[in-house]
């Protein structure tokens, strides 16, 4: 029997595994709807680590070569038929998250709102930006700069700040600031005192 050689150091994100049963779905919701069974795969294809797509149904028509009329149809099949949960992001129902293997979890009564809080890929286009000409433009403003701590750093703030002067922090009681906190196995050192 022969077997396919796995390339010896595959990255997150570009192997989905799945079961023989999910297969055996699968081909059941090919005879039931090929779209929903094409908008299912190019779903999944884009989960990456997460287990939701945030994408408009616009691009998803674009995606899968299909009307939006028809993305809407095979969308309703698929969450009728338990293969994925629709949440809507913001007010109107263009844009949504597309769950995966998971129902979201919802978080306590906060003035009468529940909220969840999930990571989720997300796509968007070009043609839906407000400033789809400018996109390219090589003068864009680059946008501020996080600072980048290693693990076991701690930030020490300095200087003046931004006026208003703001009261110096008591010595032992500095905030603590956002900040990206980076592997040291991923970044050499080097790179950094170049």
């Amino acid at each position: 029997m022969k077997t396919m050689p796995t390339p010896k150091n595959p990255k997150p994100g570009e192997w989905v595994q799945t079961e023989r049963a999910a297969h055996e779905a699968f081909a059941a919701l090919i005879g039931k709807s090929p779209l929903a069974a094409k908008i299912m795969h190019t779903l999944v294809s884009r989960v990456a680590d997460n287990n939701a797509v945030v994408i408009s149904q616009g691009v998803l028509a674009d995606l899968v070569g299909a009307t939006r009329r028809g993305v809407q149809k095979a969308l309703e099949i698929l969450e009728r038929d338990r293969w994925i949960e629709i949440r809507q992001v913001g007010d109107r129902a263009t844009v949504n998250a597309y769950v995966v293997n998971d129902r979201v979890a919802w978080f306590g009564d906060r003035e009468g709102r529940r909220y969840s809080l999930f990571s989720a890929t997300v796509i968007v286009s070009s043609q839906e930006q407000a400033d789809v000409d400018a996109l390219d433009d090589p003068h864009r403003k680059p946008l501020r700069k996080l600072p980048m701590i290693y693990p076991g750093e701690r930030q020490l703030p300095t200087g003046d700040g931004l006026p208003p002067p703001s009261q110096p922090s008591f010595p032992g009681l500095e905030p603590d600031l956002p900040a990206r906190n980076l592997d040291h196995d991923q970044y050499d050192l080097e790179d950094f005192t170049k």
